[in-house]
Protein backbone atom coordinates (compact mmCIF):
# COMPACT_ATOMS: atom_id res chain seq x y z
CA UNK A 1 0.00 0.00 0.00
CA UNK A 2 1.38 3.31 -0.57
CA UNK A 3 0.54 6.67 0.96
CA UNK A 4 -0.35 9.93 -1.09
CA UNK A 5 2.15 12.71 -0.81
CA UNK A 6 0.33 15.94 -1.16
CA UNK A 7 1.69 17.05 -5.15
CA UNK A 8 2.50 20.99 -3.68
CA UNK A 9 5.35 19.27 -2.32
CA UNK A 10 6.18 18.44 -5.57
CA UNK A 11 9.34 19.62 -7.66
CA UNK A 12 8.64 19.89 -11.22
CA UNK A 13 10.50 20.11 -14.54
CA UNK A 14 8.87 22.68 -16.78
CA UNK A 15 11.67 24.02 -19.61
CA UNK A 16 14.24 21.97 -21.39
CA UNK A 17 17.41 24.47 -19.93
CA UNK A 18 16.27 22.90 -16.33
CA UNK A 19 15.85 19.21 -17.88
CA UNK A 20 19.60 19.34 -19.34
CA UNK A 21 20.89 20.85 -16.37
CA UNK A 22 19.48 17.99 -14.46
CA UNK A 23 20.50 14.82 -16.94
CA UNK A 24 23.30 17.02 -18.72
CA UNK A 25 23.75 16.79 -22.18
CA UNK A 26 23.97 13.19 -25.04
CA UNK A 27 27.32 11.84 -25.64
CA UNK A 28 28.22 12.50 -29.47
CA UNK A 29 27.97 8.98 -30.31
CA UNK A 30 24.07 8.98 -28.38
CA UNK A 31 23.59 12.45 -30.60
CA UNK A 32 24.26 11.56 -33.73
CA UNK A 33 23.83 7.75 -34.15
CA UNK A 34 20.24 8.65 -35.66
CA UNK A 35 20.22 7.81 -39.21
CA UNK A 36 17.56 8.27 -42.13
CA UNK A 37 17.82 4.74 -44.09
CA UNK A 38 17.72 0.94 -42.68
CA UNK A 39 21.69 -0.22 -42.93
CA UNK A 40 21.85 -4.31 -43.76
CA UNK A 41 22.34 -4.42 -39.47
CA UNK A 42 18.75 -2.91 -39.57
CA UNK A 43 17.38 -4.86 -41.95
CA UNK A 44 18.61 -8.01 -40.04
CA UNK A 45 17.04 -6.67 -36.83
CA UNK A 46 13.48 -6.14 -38.41
CA UNK A 47 13.44 -9.83 -39.73
CA UNK A 48 14.91 -11.18 -36.26
CA UNK A 49 12.00 -9.24 -34.58
CA UNK A 50 8.83 -11.19 -33.55
CA UNK A 51 7.65 -8.07 -31.74
CA UNK A 52 7.35 -3.92 -31.67
CA UNK A 53 5.50 -1.32 -29.76
CA UNK A 54 3.99 1.37 -31.76
CA UNK A 55 3.41 4.58 -30.54
CA UNK A 56 1.02 7.18 -31.83
CA UNK A 57 -0.86 10.35 -31.13
CA UNK A 58 -4.54 11.38 -31.91
CA UNK A 59 -4.28 15.34 -33.19
CA UNK A 60 -4.77 16.88 -29.59
CA UNK A 61 -1.53 15.12 -28.67
CA UNK A 62 -3.06 11.95 -26.79
CA UNK A 63 -1.29 8.96 -26.96
CA UNK A 64 -1.49 5.28 -27.53
CA UNK A 65 1.19 2.39 -27.58
CA UNK A 66 0.22 -0.87 -28.89
CA UNK A 67 1.65 -4.29 -29.14
CA UNK A 68 2.35 -5.73 -32.84
CA UNK A 69 3.44 -9.41 -33.14
CA UNK A 70 4.13 -11.79 -35.88
CA UNK A 71 6.80 -14.80 -36.18
CA UNK A 72 10.24 -13.35 -37.07
CA UNK A 73 10.71 -11.92 -40.96
CA UNK A 74 6.42 -11.80 -40.89
CA UNK A 75 6.92 -8.93 -38.27
CA UNK A 76 8.21 -6.61 -40.67
CA UNK A 77 7.87 -5.98 -44.76
CA UNK A 78 10.66 -4.12 -45.83
CA UNK A 79 9.57 -2.01 -49.03
CA UNK A 80 13.20 -0.38 -49.70
CA UNK A 81 15.59 1.43 -47.14
CA UNK A 82 13.17 4.32 -45.72
CA UNK A 83 9.96 2.71 -46.12
CA UNK A 84 8.54 -0.25 -44.43
CA UNK A 85 5.21 -1.99 -43.18
CA UNK A 86 3.12 -3.82 -40.60
CA UNK A 87 0.71 -5.92 -41.35
CA UNK A 88 -2.94 -5.78 -39.23
CA UNK A 89 -3.78 -9.14 -37.63
CA UNK A 90 -7.41 -9.80 -36.21
CA UNK A 91 -7.63 -7.89 -32.58
CA UNK A 92 -10.13 -6.17 -30.03
CA UNK A 93 -11.07 -3.40 -33.60
CA UNK A 94 -11.07 -0.55 -30.82
CA UNK A 95 -8.05 0.62 -33.27
CA UNK A 96 -7.02 3.28 -31.48
CA UNK A 97 -3.51 3.88 -33.04
CA UNK A 98 -5.08 3.47 -36.74
CA UNK A 99 -7.78 5.99 -35.51
CA UNK A 100 -4.66 8.15 -34.85
CA UNK A 101 -2.27 7.68 -37.93
CA UNK A 102 -5.77 9.50 -39.54
CA UNK A 103 -5.52 12.68 -37.11
CA UNK A 104 -1.44 12.34 -37.23
CA UNK A 105 0.73 10.38 -39.21
CA UNK A 106 3.83 10.64 -37.01
CA UNK A 107 4.56 6.94 -35.12
CA UNK A 108 7.67 5.57 -33.24
CA UNK A 109 8.20 2.36 -33.58
CA UNK A 110 10.71 0.24 -30.61
CA UNK A 111 11.44 -3.60 -32.10
CA UNK A 112 12.42 -5.97 -29.79
CA UNK A 113 14.09 -9.33 -30.10
CA UNK A 114 13.36 -12.05 -27.08
CA UNK A 115 16.96 -11.98 -25.03
CA UNK A 116 18.50 -9.22 -26.28
CA UNK A 117 18.15 -5.86 -24.51
CA UNK A 118 18.94 -3.35 -27.03
CA UNK A 119 16.07 -2.51 -29.28
CA UNK A 120 15.95 -0.97 -32.65
CA UNK A 121 13.62 2.68 -32.96
CA UNK A 122 11.85 3.97 -35.92
CA UNK A 123 10.16 7.32 -36.25
CA UNK A 124 8.49 8.54 -38.90
CA UNK A 125 4.91 8.91 -40.53
CA UNK A 126 2.86 6.28 -41.36
CA UNK A 127 -0.56 5.97 -43.40
CA UNK A 128 -3.14 2.75 -43.99
CA UNK A 129 -3.13 1.09 -47.39
CA UNK A 130 -5.83 -1.92 -48.07
CA UNK A 131 -4.51 -2.65 -51.17
CA UNK A 132 -0.83 -2.65 -52.25
CA UNK A 133 0.54 -6.17 -54.30
CA UNK A 134 3.23 -6.06 -51.01
CA UNK A 135 0.07 -7.53 -48.96
CA UNK A 136 0.50 -10.72 -50.77
CA UNK A 137 3.70 -11.26 -49.26
CA UNK A 138 2.55 -10.68 -45.75
CA UNK A 139 0.44 -13.93 -45.39
CA UNK A 140 0.38 -15.51 -42.42
CA UNK A 141 -0.68 -19.13 -41.84
CA UNK A 142 -3.23 -18.66 -45.10
CA UNK A 143 -4.35 -15.01 -44.16
CA UNK A 144 -3.69 -12.10 -45.68
CA UNK A 145 -3.74 -8.93 -44.07
CA UNK A 146 -6.80 -6.22 -43.99
CA UNK A 147 -4.67 -3.60 -44.43
CA UNK A 148 -0.86 -2.58 -43.47
CA UNK A 149 0.70 0.59 -41.80
CA UNK A 150 3.07 1.97 -44.16
CA UNK A 151 6.27 3.92 -42.23
CA UNK A 152 7.87 6.47 -44.20
CA UNK A 153 11.23 6.06 -41.80
CA UNK A 154 12.79 10.16 -40.70
CA UNK A 155 14.88 8.41 -38.76
CA UNK A 156 16.19 4.86 -36.76
CA UNK A 157 18.74 3.94 -34.62
CA UNK A 158 20.00 1.15 -32.34
CA UNK A 159 18.75 1.76 -28.28
CA UNK A 160 21.12 0.22 -25.55
CA UNK A 161 20.29 -2.49 -23.33
CA UNK A 162 19.99 -0.89 -19.55
CA UNK A 163 16.29 -0.52 -19.08
CA UNK A 164 16.54 -4.60 -19.97
CA UNK A 165 18.98 -5.00 -17.97
CA UNK A 166 17.50 -3.27 -14.77
CA UNK A 167 14.42 -4.70 -15.37
CA UNK A 168 15.54 -8.31 -15.95
CA UNK A 169 12.87 -8.80 -18.39
CA UNK A 170 14.55 -11.53 -20.08
CA UNK A 171 15.24 -13.69 -16.41
CA UNK A 172 12.63 -16.02 -15.92
CA UNK A 173 13.32 -16.49 -11.93
CA UNK A 174 12.47 -12.44 -11.89
CA UNK A 175 8.91 -12.73 -13.11
CA UNK A 176 5.85 -12.32 -10.67
CA UNK A 177 4.19 -15.56 -9.69
CA UNK A 178 0.20 -15.36 -10.53
CA UNK A 179 -0.37 -15.22 -6.96
CA UNK A 180 0.66 -11.58 -7.25
CA UNK A 181 -0.75 -11.08 -10.74
CA UNK A 182 -4.11 -12.56 -11.54
CA UNK A 183 -4.31 -14.38 -14.59
CA UNK A 184 -6.27 -12.93 -17.41
CA UNK A 185 -9.15 -14.71 -17.08
CA UNK A 186 -9.77 -12.96 -13.68
CA UNK A 187 -8.35 -9.69 -14.72
CA UNK A 188 -10.94 -9.99 -17.51
CA UNK A 189 -13.71 -11.23 -15.25
CA UNK A 190 -13.05 -8.29 -12.55
CA UNK A 191 -12.66 -5.15 -15.04
CA UNK A 192 -14.31 -6.38 -18.73
CA UNK A 193 -16.88 -9.48 -18.45
CA UNK A 194 -18.23 -9.60 -14.72
CA UNK A 195 -21.30 -11.81 -16.08
CA UNK A 196 -18.93 -14.35 -17.79
CA UNK A 197 -17.69 -16.60 -14.68
CA UNK A 198 -14.03 -18.16 -14.20
CA UNK A 199 -14.74 -21.08 -15.91
CA UNK A 200 -15.61 -19.35 -19.36
CA UNK A 201 -12.64 -16.78 -19.07
CA UNK A 202 -10.37 -19.59 -18.80
CA UNK A 203 -11.88 -21.47 -21.54
CA UNK A 204 -12.13 -18.47 -23.83
CA UNK A 205 -8.59 -17.21 -23.40
CA UNK A 206 -6.97 -21.45 -23.35
CA UNK A 207 -5.63 -23.24 -26.37
CA UNK A 208 -8.72 -21.99 -28.64
CA UNK A 209 -7.44 -18.72 -27.84
CA UNK A 210 -3.92 -19.44 -29.74
CA UNK A 211 -5.68 -21.70 -32.50
CA UNK A 212 -7.62 -17.88 -33.21
CA UNK A 213 -4.78 -15.87 -33.93
CA UNK A 214 -4.99 -15.17 -37.46
CA UNK A 215 -8.50 -16.37 -37.87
Amino acid sequence: MTTEVPRETWTEITDAAALTALLGVPTDAARDKERSALTDLDRAWLGASPFCMVATADAEGRCDVSPKGDPPGRLVHVLDDTTIALAERPGNRRADGYRNILANPQVGLDFLIPGRGDTLRINGRARLVVEAPFLDAMVVEGHRPLLAVVVEIETVFFHCAKAFLRSRLWRPETWEPEARVPRRAVVAQRLERPDDSIEVLDAHYGPRYEERLYG
